[in-house]
């Protein structure tokens, strides 16, 4: 089973590498941001609550995310061939939940996979995706606010995974073909 971190900042690639991710290897795909933006979409009570921290360019609550975690992870089944976490975990507390949840039902993370962008290109990227898909998070005030807390709250986990023997730094500049393929042979390797 190859269940997969894939992390960077916001803009980083997560999303667009994990579809290709998806497709060569059959795995199963939990986007945080996916799922907080359906239930807010929805309007759910999930939803309301997650949308009143997203927009002051906040983190959700870890217990909170754990469960909706949980929930989505066990819907892939017993057998599954293994899920990318993309925009989980963003603390170690996170990391620490995750891999407790994991170990109830006998699994781990094989691999966490770093997509490393400088700043000046995020921001970049960013801006163009807000304009492009209408997020209300792609504006230039809450981009610096979610790269802060990045920064401040989530780059540390850099050090975790590392400890935990995992991590994997990938060069997120350049084609999309090189980036995927230093990824792929990351994921040949667990």
């Amino acid at each position: 089973m190859k269940n997969i971190v894939i992390f960077g900042a916001p803009g980083s690639g997560k999303g667009t590498q994990s579809e290709l991710i998806i497709e060569k290897y059959g795995l199963g795909h939990i986007s945080t941001g996916d799922v907080l933006r359906a239930e807010i979409k929805n309007e759910t009570e999930l939803g309301k609550t997650a949308k009143a921290y997203i927009d002051k360019g906040q983190l959700i609550p870890d217990d909170l995310m754990v469960s909706i975690l949980a929930s989505v992870y066990d819907s892939f089944g017993k057998e599954h061939k293994g899920v990318i976490f993309d925009g989980f975990p963003r603390t170690i507390p996170q990391a620490e939940a995750l891999k407790a949840m994991l170990a109830e039902r006998g699994h781990s993370v094989a691999a966490m996979i770093e997509l490393d962008v400088p700043e000046d290109e995020l921001m970049t990227r960013l801006i163009k995706r807000g304009k492009e898909s209408g997020r209300s998070d792609d504006n230039a005030e809450t981009i610096k606010k979610r790269l802060d807390v990045y920064h401040n709250q989530t780059s540390p986990l850099i050090e975790w995974y590392k400890k935990e023997g995992i991590h994997n730094h990938i060069d997120g500049l350049g084609s999309l073909d090189r980036i995927f393929g230093d990824i792929a042979k990351v994921i040949d390797n667990i």
